[in-house]
């Protein structure tokens, strides 16, 4: 495994209360989307802000009901709305590896969440290994875009991150190359200058290393309750 390259690893802001991140999503309209009432969002929310910790956790729509191009649009950063890259269409196609297991629920949790920035400048095919080791697992690209949802400071130049749980899997079985990733817009080549700083779903080779991308995880995924 390549040595880390850089120390450095941001203290980011807690996250808001499992009820606050319902609100949110409401106020998106993200549950209208994921064919959810707003009270069902709120039930949970309640039910996992109790006792078990839940505000130290993620509230994640699972991304069979909330794909990644309903969710992308919903991002902002300095009033610019995020976007998926246009080279990306079939970004929707991007399911759990099957290593990953996922609740059998329309909501579930994601608990200790780290964007993995001792792990820049490795490559993808190399994270994936290490992260096992670590019994963390990396994050889907629908629970990224969840995060940066609730948390904008978790995306800062030069400190980024991939969501490497999520892959395309090919007609003939093999992992497609590609590996998606969360990270803000130079407003470059086909993003366009009306989109710097914007927040931006993008690709990244799976075998290519980058100094400015982590890898984010998290210790694991529940449904409400201890």
């Amino acid at each position: 495994m390549p040595e880390t390259t850089s120390a450095f690893t941001a203290v980011l802001p807690a996250l808001p209360p499992l009820s606050a991140q319902a609100e949110r999503l409401i106020e998106l309209g993200v549950h209208e989307s994921a064919g959810l009432s707003a009270a069902e969002l709120r039930t949970f929310a309640a039910a996992a802000d109790a006792p078990a910790g839940g505000d130290s956790a993620l509230l994640a729509v699972h991304p069979d009901k909330a794909p990644a191009s309903a969710l992308a649009p919903l991002l902002r950063r300095d009033g610019k709305a995020g976007f998926v890259v246009t080279d990306m269409p079939d970004v929707d196609l991007f399911t759990p590896l099957d290593t990953l297991a996922l609740p059998d629920a329309p909501l579930y949790l994601l608990t200790g969440l780290n964007r993995g920035d001792q792990m820049a400048n490795w490559s993808p095919n190399e994270a994936l290994p290490a992260l096992a080791a670590k019994a963390r697992t990396p994050l889907l690209l629908t629970e990224g875009i969840h995060w940066v949802m609730q948390q904008p400071a978790v995306l800062e130049r030069n400190h980024c991150f991939m969501t490497i749980g999520s892959r395309l899997r090919k007609p003939d079985g093999a992992l497609d190359a590609r590996t998606p990733a969360l990270w803000i817009s130079n407003g470059t080549g086909r993003d366009g200058r009306e989109r710097r700083d914007a927040p931006k779903v993008g690709w990244c080779w799976a075998g290519n290393r980058h100094t400015w991308l982590g890898f984010a995880s998290a210790t694991g995924r529940r449904v409400q309750g201890p």
